[in-house]
Protein backbone atom coordinates (compact mmCIF):
# COMPACT_ATOMS: atom_id res chain seq x y z
CA UNK A 1 0.00 0.00 0.00
CA UNK A 2 2.75 2.45 0.94
CA UNK A 3 4.77 1.64 -2.17
CA UNK A 4 1.72 2.19 -4.39
CA UNK A 5 1.07 5.56 -2.79
CA UNK A 6 4.72 6.53 -3.23
CA UNK A 7 4.72 5.49 -6.89
CA UNK A 8 1.54 7.51 -7.46
CA UNK A 9 3.14 10.55 -5.83
CA UNK A 10 6.25 10.22 -7.98
CA UNK A 11 4.19 9.84 -11.16
CA UNK A 12 2.24 13.01 -10.32
CA UNK A 13 5.49 14.92 -9.73
CA UNK A 14 6.90 13.63 -13.04
CA UNK A 15 3.76 14.62 -14.95
CA UNK A 16 3.82 18.11 -13.40
CA UNK A 17 7.48 18.47 -14.42
CA UNK A 18 6.70 17.39 -17.99
CA UNK A 19 3.78 19.83 -18.17
CA UNK A 20 6.22 22.66 -17.38
CA UNK A 21 8.26 21.66 -20.44
CA UNK A 22 5.30 21.88 -22.82
CA UNK A 23 5.20 24.94 -25.09
CA UNK A 24 1.65 26.03 -24.21
CA UNK A 25 0.34 29.20 -22.63
CA UNK A 26 0.20 29.72 -18.88
CA UNK A 27 -3.57 29.44 -18.50
CA UNK A 28 -3.69 26.00 -20.15
CA UNK A 29 -0.73 24.81 -18.05
CA UNK A 30 -2.48 25.93 -14.89
CA UNK A 31 -5.67 24.07 -15.81
CA UNK A 32 -3.76 20.87 -16.62
CA UNK A 33 -1.77 21.16 -13.37
CA UNK A 34 -4.96 21.46 -11.33
CA UNK A 35 -6.49 18.43 -13.07
CA UNK A 36 -3.34 16.34 -12.49
CA UNK A 37 -3.16 17.35 -8.82
CA UNK A 38 -6.84 16.53 -8.24
CA UNK A 39 -6.46 13.12 -9.90
CA UNK A 40 -3.30 12.45 -7.89
CA UNK A 41 -4.97 13.34 -4.60
CA UNK A 42 -7.97 11.16 -5.41
CA UNK A 43 -5.65 8.28 -6.29
CA UNK A 44 -3.69 8.70 -3.06
CA UNK A 45 -6.92 8.76 -1.06
CA UNK A 46 -7.92 5.51 -2.76
CA UNK A 47 -4.68 3.87 -1.63
CA UNK A 48 -5.12 5.16 1.91
CA UNK A 49 -8.58 3.49 1.79
CA UNK A 50 -10.67 6.61 2.24
CA UNK A 51 -12.80 5.66 -0.80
Amino acid sequence: MLISALVTFLVVILILYLINLLPIDGRAKQIVRVIVIILGVLSLLKYIAVF
